[in-house]
C-alpha cells in the first residue's frame, strides 16, 4: 500500500480523507519526528496549501497532500475566508468563531455561504497538483446538530434543511468540500498509478 501523508494535525480531517482515499495508507504528521509548524501567510487557500505541502514533502520526500478549507459568506465579502479557524482570534475555537460569525450575521436576511476546500499534492519538494471543492449553502441563525465540527452547526448544504451537523459524517463526506476536491485528487491518482 502506498503512503500518503497529509499535512496536518487536524483529526478529522485525517479520518475524512482516509475514508475516501482508502487505497493508501492515509498518515498524519505524527509519522515525522517534530514535525515543523508551517505558518499559514498566504491570502487564498492555495497559497497555504502550497506551502505545507512544499514544506513537509521536502522534509520527507514522500507523497503529502495539503489542504486549506473554508467557510466564505457572501455578505461578509468572503470572509472568514482563510481566516476561518482563527476567525475570533483563538486557533481552532469552535465556539468562539461560531458565536462571532452569528454575531456579525445578526439581522441579515442574505445568509448565502459556501464551504471551500483547496488541496495540493507535492513530492520532493515539487508540487504535482492542486484540486478544489465547494459545496453552496446558507448559514442559520442559530446551531443546530452536534456532528462535525467547526461551523457545521451553523452550514445548510444547498438542497437540503439540516445542518452539517444534524446530517451526518456519512452524508456530510458525501457531498463536503473536502469529498469534491478528494474526488478529484483520487481520480488524479488513480490515473498515474
Amino acid at each position: 500500500m502506498k503512503r500518503l501523508i497529509l499535512a496536518t494535525r487536524n483529526a478529522h480531517k485525517v479520518e475524512e480523507i482516509r475514508s475516501i482515499l482508502a487505497d493508501y495508507e492515509v498518515c498524519d504528521l505524527s509519522v515525522i519526528a517534530n514535525p515543523p509548524v508551517v505558518e499559514e501567510t498566504g491570502t487564498t487557500f492555495l497559497e497555504n496549501a502550497t506551502l505545507k505541502a512544499l514544506a513537509i514533502s521536502r522534509l520527507t520526500g514522500d507523497l503529502v497532500l495539503s489542504d486549506d478549507s473554508g467557510l466564505e459568506v457572501d455578505v461578509l465579502g468572503g470572509d472568514p475566508g482563510v481566516y476561518s479557524s482563527r476567525y475570533a482570534g483563538e486557533e481552532g475555537n469552535d465556539t468562539l468563531n461560531n458565536r462571532k460569525l452569528l454575531k456579525e450575521m445578526d439581522g441579515v436576511a442574505t445568509r448565502g455561504a459556501r464551504f471551500r476546500c483547496v488541496m495540493v499534492l507535492a513530492k520532493g519538494g515539487v508540487v504535482l497538483a492542486d484540486f478544489s471543492g465547494a459545496v453552496e449553502g446558507t448559514i442559520r441563525e442559530s446551531l443546530r446538530g452536534s456532528g462535525g465540527f467547526g461551523y457545521d452547526p451553523l452550514f445548510v448544504p444547498e438542497g437540503y434543511q439540516k445542518s452539517f451537523a444534524e446530517l451526518g459524517e456519512e452524508v456530510k463526506n458525501s457531498l463536503s468540500h473536502r469529498a469534491r476536491a478528494l474526488d478529484e485528487v483520487a481520480a488524479w491518482l488513480a490515473r498515474r498509478g
